[in-house]
């Protein structure tokens, strides 16, 4: 029985069993089958360690089994706050053991208090953390925080900066015969939650299944002819939906997955190479930022690659050229945490479809465009419509946010994206805006509101705006605008320093700034960020670039 509040309907899902989309297995039997047929071949990777299939399915019972022993019940959250280790994708599987919901999208930039609201949110039962880590570890304790949650059942502290904190357990090691339970295989229980955010900044934790999650993988797997032999280099950490894909396809084909933890003094470039990687994960900036090293090397191949899977923002197609140059096959894939990697170009797509569209939804999913101004009218034939979605790897909900989940669907029962896109005459999906106020970067989601909030309590501002100025290798980056209270001067560098103390992610500070008179307006008084995209575009305001740095100890 599930305890918690799902979309899951057994009538669609009946077509989906039907149709060979959602099958009996979960992420752990997968697990259990390859350690069965393939015991010696390697798992997982990262430069502590190198993990059989065997090692890893004995690895996993171990820790279901600590879970266990600390009392947790089916359906709990334990969230995974740790650098790209191997331990994160243990932490999961085991989780999908016991039935529990693992909740791994806590990333490097949140702060200690970011982090203890959210597990406070969702309950979490049981944390994995290292001592070191975060965009604040140097002054906040985020084990202290965990061990006050009453609904905590056990802290864990990984090897990381800095000793162990008492009162917290260390990762479990693997064990012969751990005492356990029969494993859940109910392939539809609810077995992640992953945070997200909208315009607002509000984080809302997305729920999968293991079939909606190895649905996704299912696809990506024919489509692409992965098999056993393929090393799959995840270059987005794994904290990232990107990385949680990559776990599905690795389960799905019996692959090694290397995550992207380079020894010190090594670049991913070199990680990339020494593992034999066949298959590279991430967004466009981190192609961007390997084409670059190998040309600083004078490298002309990237090893052993023949796929480059590119997620996040538009590959520009000079970037595309040169993967295609060296026998490298450019991914260029549209997605969300709701939905996975549903969209994407396919291996014989020519280098026009692969650098102007994220060609067609997988097997399993549809896309449709819509109206934006009326959601549940189609949009017209050629014309720029909202995307909406719906099929096998749609999330099951939000957690514990009833209206955001009706609120995210038309009356027909699609998905809506809130982003923009059209199709091409050959049904090629091309996006080509967002309604949601977000500044991307690199990959990495920027909440303006967030950054706005935090400047206005500088007593010098009375107006501000945080906007997106477009950056050729990260795609965009965060510009603050502001007025001035009457009399009052203000410095670029000196708001930067009072956002790091109100508390703002060095992950998330502007890199440009801009002192204006007046900003553009709506009839109804809303600052027109576009208007303020367009003028700096067009060279009508240049902000000048400014960089936080962080104050020495």
């Amino acid at each position: 029985m599930s305890t918690i509040l799902t979309l899951h309907d057994p009538q669609i899902a009946q077509r989906y069993y039907a149709d060979g989309y959602w099958r009996s297995d979960t992420l752990y039997s997968l697990t259990r089958e390859h350690a069965a047929k393939r015991p010696q071949g390697c798992a997982l990777r990262d430069s502590r360690r190198r993990v059989t299939w065997r090692e890893l399915a004995a690895w996993v019972d171990a820790v279901a089994a600590d879970l266990h022993e600390a009392g947790l019940k089916r359906g709990q959250r334990v969230s995974v706050w740790l650098p790209n280790r191997v331990e994160a994708v243990v932490v999961l599987l085991a989780c999908s053991r016991m039935g529990y919901v693992c909740n791994p999208s806590l990333h490097q930039n949140y702060t200690v208090h970011d982090i203890a609201a959210l597990m406070e949110r969702i309950q979490t039962a049981a944390l994995f953390a290292q001592p070191g880590y975060g965009a604040d570890a140097e002054r906040s304790d985020v084990f202290a925080a965990a061990r006050a949650l009453p609904s905590m059942k056990r802290v864990y502290a990984l090897d990381g900066a800095g000793a162990a904190p008492d009162g917290c357990a260390s990762f479990p090691a693997a064990a012969d015969a751990p005492s356990l339970p029969a494993a859940d295989d109910n392939p539809d229980k609810v077995a992640y939650l992953a945070f997200t955010s909208g315009t607002t900044g509000t984080p809302k934790g997305v729920l999968h299944s293991d079939n909606t999650l190895l649905a996704n993988g299912r696809a990506m797997v024919v489509d692409w002819h992965h098999c056993d032999a393929t090393i799959l280099f995840s270059h987005s950490p794994l904290s990232h939906h990107i990385a949680t894909v990559a776990v599905e396809q690795c389960l799905v084909a019996g692959c090694e997955l290397v995550v992207n933890d380079a020894r010190s003094g090594m670049k991913p470039l070199d990680w990339i190479l020494e593992s034999g990687a066949t298959y590279v994960m991430g967004v466009p900036t981190h192609a961007m930022d390997i084409l670059a090293e190998m040309r600083r090397r004078g490298l002309s191949r990237l090893g052993k690659v023949t796929v480059f899977y590119m997620a996040g923002s538009i590959i520009p197609p000079d970037t595309a050229r040169a993967f295609l140059d060296m026998g490298i096959k450019p991914q260029n894939v549209y997605g969300m945490t709701e939905n996975g990697s549903h969209q994407y170009t396919l291996p014989d797509d020519d280098a026009a479809t692969i650098t102007s569209t994220c060609g067609k939804a997988c097997a399993g999913y549809e896309t449709r465009l819509w109206d934006q101004e009326n959601p549940d009218r189609p949009a017209r034939s050629g014309e720029i419509g909202e995307i909406g979605t719906r099929g096998a790897l749609l999330t099951l909900g939000y957690f514990n946010n009833q209206a955001a989940t009706e609120n995210s669907f038309n009356a027909g029962g699609w998905f809506m994206s809130g982003d923009l896109g059209r199709f091409d005459e050959n049904g090629n999906l091309s996006i080509v805006g967002r309604k949601k106020d977000l500044i991307i970067r690199g990959g990495h989601n920027i909440h303006p509101a967030d950054i706005e909030n935090l400047v206005l309590k500088h007593p010098a501002v009375v107006k501000a705006a945080a906007y997106p100025v477009a950056d050729q290798r990260l795609g965009e980056r965060v510009c603050l605008a502001v007025i001035a209270r009457e009399g009052a001067k203000v410095d670029g560098l000196a708001l930067l320093e009072h956002l790091h103390a109100e508390g703002l992610s060095k992950y998330d500070m502007p890199e440009y700034f801009i002192a204006l008179d007046a900003f553009p307006l709506t009839a109804s008084g809303k600052i027109l960020k576009r208007e303020l995209v367009e003028m700096t575009r067009a060279g009508k305001l240049a902000p000048e670039p400014v960089r936080f740095r962080a104050p020495q100890p």
